[in-house]
């Protein structure tokens, strides 16, 4: 909404008088205290005006109006109601209807603008959802505080911020709905005309604590798994922008990317359940329409299982640095400290050269002696064709998942790993919801949902 600041210097000039003059009597004065006294002023000024602007909107009463029931209902008189908006809590008069003989009544402004009496306007809820997808719901309230100047209940904003988690819940049905619906799929294949070039997804999962009430489990909680995936694209780094990282990589034949446009969902499902939003985010992101898709992974079977169904002809790479971690884990297990080293160094320089049966045989000689040897030679047969990382590297192939592991840490290390937290299932997986659409730039398509609701319940 644009408009002309030009009408507001009367009001500009008044307040800076009457604020002015209560400060001269003042002792201490200081530049952040002026700004205090601003705001808190122009937030009551907001919390009048707001009010005003409500009432504004319900001038005239009609005699009756239409019941849900299908009767009358009849004007009873102006009722006053109040919110809770960004301004703090706000009253406003509207007309108030009933008297039909089903014993229900209503006020139509409230329908009209979808504001329900004591509670949150969608004004607020965007800024306390954001606040409560990002930290603690406790701490959340009190940060809050310095920047609103008022107090929002740490219940609150958590109803908030799981209320966008349903929100993005439900977008996410209507994307499963569209990526299973066999017309549409062709229309898409008809019409679109944007497809990405080479795109890039990853998979992972991160450990979230679930409170349990239950009787079998006496310390009523349990490890669950939230998977995380991405789907994204990849450009080069500027050279002004590398690090020393990024030319130690240059030098060993890596090219420095980083990834962009990056598209997160979560769920704590099993694979069958999480597999629907597997594809529907992929759809969204037009994976199925990229001509070329790279998948860098760990090598988690459910994971490869769930690229093969749906992307056959899809570029998989076992992502670097679980490789890397693997043969660290044989190397500490089979030889002393020294001669630890030169094992992993050759073997690494191999696996960097794409040599898996070099690497495949270095762990067999160590399995009589080495259990992780053993974990590691089955892991290096299972993905060799996922670890060519020398025609990776030639092709200019991301071969690390650090976007995805970078996800996890947000998403669930980040939030829901906070000290003290306490989750149930249901309120792990909307407030990871909310905060995955925020980190994927798809929070104000939140908020537009939210706007349509009636007032937070």
């Amino acid at each position: 909404m644009e408009f002309s600041t030009e009408p507001m210097k009367p009001l500009a000039e008044a307040l800076a008088q009457m604020i002015g003059n209560e400060l001269e009597q003042a002792e201490g004065l200081t530049v952040r205290r002026v700004e205090e006294d601003i705001r808190q002023r122009l937030r009551e000024l907001g919390q009048m005006t707001f009010g005003m602007i409500l009432t504004h909107q319900d001038p005239i009463p009609e005699r009756e109006v239409t019941c849900e029931c299908g009767g009358q209902l009849h004007f009873q008189r102006r009722r006053m109601a109040k919110v809770l908006s960004v301004f703090d809590w706000v009253e406003y008069e509207r007309s108030y209807y009933a008297g039909c003989e089903c014993g229900k009544g209503k006020a139509p402004l409230d329908e009209k603008l979808g504001l329900e009496p004591g509670q949150v306007t969608a004004g607020l809820a965007a800024l306390i959802g954001l606040a409560g997808s990002e930290l603690a719901f406790e701490y959340s309230s009190r940060f809050l505080e310095p920047f609103l100047l008022f107090r929002v209940s740490e219940n609150t904003i958590r109803k908030e911020t799981q209320q966008f988690g349903e929100l993005q819940s439900q977008r996410e049905e209507q994307m499963v709905a569209r990526s299973q619906d066999p017309d549409h799929l062709q229309e898409r294949l008809r019409t679109e005309t944007e497809r990405p070039g080479r795109l890039y997804g990853s998979i992972d999962g991160a450990q979230v604590r679930i409170e349990e009430r239950q009787a079998q489990n006496p310390k009523n909680e349990k490890w669950r798994e939230m998977k995380v995936g991405c789907f994204y694209q990849v450009e080069s780094l500027p050279e002004s922008q590398q690090s020393k990282r990024h030319h130690n990589k240059k030098a060993r034949g890596q090219p420095a990317l980083r990834a962009k446009d990056m598209h997160y969902f979560c769920d704590i499902a099993e694979v069958e359940a999480f597999e629907p939003l597997f594809w529907a985010t992929a759809c969204q992101t037009k994976a199925d329409l990229a001509s070329e898709v790279v998948f860098v992974c760990d090598g988690a079977r459910w994971i490869w299982n769930l690229v093969e169904r749906h992307f056959p002809q899809a570029v998989q790479i076992v992502d670097w640095f679980h490789a890397e971690e693997r043969l660290e884990q044989v190397a500490e297990d089979a030889f002393p400290k020294e001669k630890a080293k030169e094992w992993l160094d050759e073997t690494l320089t191999e696996l960097w050269r794409g040599n898996t049966s070099f690497v495949i045989k270095a762990c067999e000689k160590l399995v009589s002696r080495s259990a992780p040897a053993s974990n590691a030679m089955t892991y290096f047969r299972n993905n060799a064709h996922r670890m060519r990382y020398d025609h990776f590297r030639f092709n200019g192939y991301l071969i690390g998942s650090g976007t995805v592991e970078s996800a996890c840490k947000q998403i669930v290390s980040h939030r829901l790993k906070r000290s003290g937290a306490q989750w149930n299932i249901q309120g792990a997986v909307l407030t990871a919801k909310a905060r995955a659409s925020w980190l994927s730039g798809d929070w104000h398509q939140l908020c537009s949902l939210r706007d349509r609701l009636p007032l937070a319940v």
